[in-house]
């Protein structure tokens, strides 16, 4: 049976990364675990292996995203750039379309999440600036236009509405 290896590539600037990580040293501060997973980290090198092409090719990926944010033109640039200095040139050139396309989904995927996060903090948010303006209005020390100081995220339309609300319960 043959030893299993197992491998991390990693894209970014090695500095004084490891040669080899190991699972507990990475997670459980060296502790002794039922399982331990060593593995070999492969960094950039003066290679030109199709897996060195593909760390540069992640690396100016990331350079053209700081310029251009999660966008198409990023994408293609990521892939001229590459075919002309010819990282994986053969592969974009003959999957270029396969490759946008691919690329354009994790863009999508990866912005459908932070969409929704920051819809959650949004709701979570509103919810809470509802709940203080409410117990303001209960209160009834302070007019709706000093709440809406209090609680400048909602709308003094909103804060009518809510203590039109609170009025009804009393």
């Amino acid at each position: 049976m043959p030893k299993p290896e197992l491998y991390i590539i990693f894209t970014g600037d090695k500095g004084r990364k490891p040669d080899t990580i190991s699972l507990s040293q990475e997670f459980f501060d060296g502790a002794d675990i039922d399982i331990e997973v060593k593995a070999k980290v492969i960094y950039e090198s003066d290679t030109e292996d199709i897996i060195n092409q593909y760390i540069i090719f992640c690396k100016v990926f990331d350079e053209q995203r700081k310029l251009y944010g999660m966008t198409e033109q990023t994408v293609k640039e990521t892939i001229r750039i590459c075919k002309d200095r010819n990282i994986l040139k053969e592969y974009l050139m003959s999957r270029e379309v396969e490759v946008v396309t691919i690329m354009m989904s994790l863009f999508n995927d990866e912005q459908i999440m932070k969409t929704y996060w920051k819809d959650m903090e949004n709701t979570f948010a509103h919810k809470k600036d509802r709940e203080t303006a409410e117990r303001l209005i209960k209160m009834g020390k302070l007019s709706l236009e000093e709440i809406g100081l209090c609680v400048p995220a909602l709308s003094f339309d909103e804060l009518k509405e809510l203590e039109a609300e609170v009025m009804q319960l009393a």
